[in-house]
C-alpha cells in the first residue's frame, strides 16, 4: 500500500519529516518542562515518588528524586530551542525507557502508587487506583517521539541549524 508520503518527491518528504521532528521536539520538550517545573518546587514529593517504586537504595532514590526535575527542565529547554537535539533526544529515549520500565515494574509487583510523573507521587490513598495503563501508553508514545527526535534531529527552527551543528542525517 502506498501513501502520499511514499509517492511524494524527496524534497516534500524531507519537509514533512522536518515538520514532524519539530512537532516532536516541541511536544516532548514541553512535557519535560512541565513535568520538571511541577516537581522542582517540591523536591520532597519528587524524592517520595522515586522511593515509592522501591527499585533503588534510599540514597540513590533521594539523589535521583532531587536531580530529576532539573534534568527534565534542561532536556525540555534544549529540545524546544533545538540545541544539542541528538543528545537531548537520546537522553530522552533513555529516561522515557526507564519510566516505562519503572511503571511496568510497579504494576507487575502490585504496588498502589501514583507515578509522580507530574508532581506528587508516592502511595495512593485507600480506595484510589493506579492508572498504569494510561501512564504506560502516554510514556510509550513519548518514547516513540523521543526515538524519532534522536534519529532525525533537529528539524525546523533549531539552534543546531543556526550554529552549524552537524545534523547526523
Amino acid at each position: 500500500m502506498t501513501t502520499d508520503v511514499d509517492t511524494a518527491p524527496p524534497r516534500t518528504r524531507a519537509g514533512a519529516l522536518s515538520l514532524l521532528v519539530l512537532a516532536g521536539r516541541l511536544v516532548l520538550g514541553g512535557v519535560w518542562i512541565v513535568a520538571g517545573a511541577l516537581k522542582v518546587t517540591d523536591l520532597d514529593a519528587s524524592v517520595r515518588a522515586v522511593r515509592a517504586y522501591r527499585l533503588l537504595p534510599d540514597v540513590a532514590a533521594q539523589v535521583l528524586g532531587a536531580g530529576l526535575p532539573v534534568v527534565e527542565i534542561v532536556l525540555g529547554v534544549l529540545l524546544v530551542v533545538g540545541l544539542g537535539v541528538r543528545v537531548a533526544g537520546a537522553l530522552s529515549v533513555l529516561l522515557m525507557g526507564a519510566f516505562v520500565v519503572g511503571i511496568a515494574s510497579a504494576w507487575a509487583r502490585g504496588l498502589q502508587i501514583d507515578c509522580g510523573c507530574f508532581g506528587s507521587g508516592g502511595a495512593l490513598a485507600p480506595g484510589e487506583s493506579p492508572t498504569y495503563g494510561l501512564e504506560l501508553a502516554r510514556d510509550g508514545a513519548l518514547l516513540v517521539v523521543a526515538v524519532l527526535v534522536a534519529w532525525r534531529p533537529s528539524g525546523r527552527l533549531a539552534l543546531d541549524d543556526r550554529l552549524g551543528t552537524p545534523k547526523g542525517h
